[in-house]
């Protein structure tokens, strides 16, 4: 069996992948309606509804956990990690986001100034905490209905 055929068969990766995808896609569909336009870009870009990375990570946590008990070492490992991915997105990258508004906003103002830099800095980085949440349930409902 070739490694393309066995990676195929790994049902948590399989969970993972589809919830990161499954968030992605809906990111690009709630931009379509709420700005009356198509834009790609969400489809790889962070931040937005619903966190892709926590779908991602609770996926992977709730399959892990689904395939090897909740007892086991490995779910340990997993949620543990879930956990970290889930306070980063909606703090740290959160604040940076929140940053970047107030730096754009200050490159947009200077008048008569020498100017600062032109280039706009990234605003759409991090998650609301509703974002995060659902996020993570979008990726347990996915683990639950694939394991």
């Amino acid at each position: 069996m070739t490694f393309y055929q066995e990676i195929g068969k790994n049902d948590v990766l399989n969970v993972t992948i589809l919830s990161w995808f499954i968030a992605q896609t809906l990111k690009v569909i709630f931009t379509l309606i709420k700005e009356k336009r198509l834009n790609l870009y969400r489809f790889v870009g962070s931040g937005g509804m619903p966190s892709s990375h926590s779908s991602l990570v609770m996926g992977l946590s709730t399959a892990v956990g689904l395939k090897s008990g909740w007892h086991s070492l490995e779910y340990a490992i997993a949620i543990s990690f879930a956990l970290i991915v889930m306070y980063d997105a909606s703090g740290v990258r959160r604040a940076v986001g929140k940053q970047a508004i107030i730096l754009n906003k200050m490159i947009e103002d200077r008048h008569h100034h020498k100017p600062i830099g032109d280039q706009r800095l990234k605003e759409l980085i991090g998650h609301t905490p509703f974002e995060v949440f659902a996020g993570a349930i979008l990726g347990i409902f996915i683990a639950n209905l694939m394991i």
